[in-house]
């Protein structure tokens, strides 16, 4: 009996709660790609282990073609609590799936059984499960150790849910869709002192302050009206009495970008600002800058492939009006083959949670849509040319 996408339905729903309850971190992920080796395995395909340590990969061949299609899925879990009432809340304190990338493996696995069984593609998929998406670099450390080399895939693609979209219905666009992710760690040193005499030490409080106000000029006065940045100052801290005037201050932040000129103008901007404030003051003042992801860039052709499949597995395709903020580090597999990520809607009334929301819980009622996505995925790019007469 030949078993159709909504026959998997009820293993991956389980499968992906269990998930859910079991959830790990970067790095960690040991339960989880023990579970997506097994059932690679017991769907017959070709299995590796041990990519950047937790990362596994299956292939799944058929037909005579040499092409060779990668499709990902990322694993990790958030460092952040839990807040929800349900029978597949996290049993572990601390890490929740509050992105949903349970659902990504159960999504990528249902594909991998369903083309196992069901075929109709010419060539070979490299299913990828990625570990430590979530601020790691697992795709850099995939790519470091040869991904590519050992699967030697013409294009890649991947998904990621996205309550802003109702479910049902998917997104994306040629160019960036997700951005640049770079972070500063600024350090204000003076010698320290008694509050009641500032004359004697550089006040590093009063050093940052004005080192905060005019970091957030940058974009507004420094990148053209037509570019898109964010910069943010998310912590500071120093000090330790209400008398004491500290010797240093500690700031961090990050910015958000979709070009490498303006990472480049924002950083030197960033670091001209730190020396004259460090005159001004005479505070000593370090910056680190750090570009950890690149913005996630999509291949046209690609992006339109994508669409197409969206419209193949019977969702409703739209073209993304602008690009999100948010980062995501498949832009390293992005760069070194073509392909297109996606947005996967997943919005409902019982799903409204934002992603990395304590309450954010997964959409099993668009397992289906994702599964069928990839499988149309995987039928447009290895199109079965069974049919066409090759030349002997």
């Amino acid at each position: 009996m030949n078993e159709t996408i909504d026959d998997l339905l009820p293993g991956l729903i389980a499968l992906r709660r269990d998930l859910h309850a079991h959830p790990e971190l970067a790095y960690e992920e040991r339960r989880t790609s023990g579970i997506v080796a097994a059932a690679l395995r017991e769907a017959g395909l070709e299995v590796h282990e041990g990519l950047a340590g937790t990362g596994v990969v299956g292939v799944l061949r058929r037909g005579r073609a040499t092409r060779m299609v990668g499709l990902r899925a990322d694993m990790d879990a958030l460092p952040m609590r839990e807040q929800a009432e349900r029978p597949h809340v996290s049993r572990h304190p601390g890490v929740h799936h509050g992105c949903g990338h349970d659902g990504h493996t159960a999504m990528l696995l249902g594909a991998a059984q369903h083309l196992a069984r069901a075929g109709g593609f010419d060539g070979s998929i490299a299913f990828i499960f990625q570990p430590a998406e979530e601020g790691r670099g697992g795709a850099r450390e995939m790519v470091k150790q040869r991904l590519f080399d050992r699967f030697p895939c013409d294009a890649v693609y991947a998904l990621h849910n996205w309550p802003d979209l109702p479910a049902g219905t998917v997104a994306t666009r040629p160019g960036p869709l997700m951005a640049a992710a770079d972070r500063f760690d600024i350090v204000v040193r003076g010698r320290g002192g008694h509050a009641a005499q500032p004359d004697r030490t550089p006040d590093v409080v009063l050093a940052a302050s004005e080192l905060v106000a005019q970091l957030h000029t940058i974009v507004s006065r420094r990148i053209p009206p037509m570019q898109s940045a964010v910069l943010s100052v998310t912590r500071i801290s120093g000090g330790q009495s209400h008398n004491v005037l500290p010797a240093a201050v500690e700031l961090t932040g990050t910015v958000r970008s979709f070009d490498t000129a303006v990472q480049d103008t924002i950083e030197q901007a960033m670091r001209d600002i730190a020396a004259g404030v460090a005159r001004a003051s005479g505070a000593a003042i370090e910056v680190e800058y750090t570009r950890y992801y690149p913005a996630t860039i999509n291949h046209a052709e690609h992006a339109q492939l994508a669409l197409d499949a969206a419209r193949n597995a019977g969702l409703e395709a739209q073209l993304a009006a602008s690009p999100a903020f948010t980062s995501e580090d498949f832009a390293f597999m992005l760069q070194q083959r073509p392909g297109a990520y996606l947005w996967l809607g997943q919005r409902s009334d019982a799903h409204a949670a934002s992603l990395h929301h304590p309450s954010y819980d997964f959409n099993d009622d668009v397992l289906a849509f994702g599964v069928r996505w990839f499988v149309a995925m995987a039928g447009l790019a290895l199109h079965d040319s069974s049919d066409t007469p090759r030349q002997p």
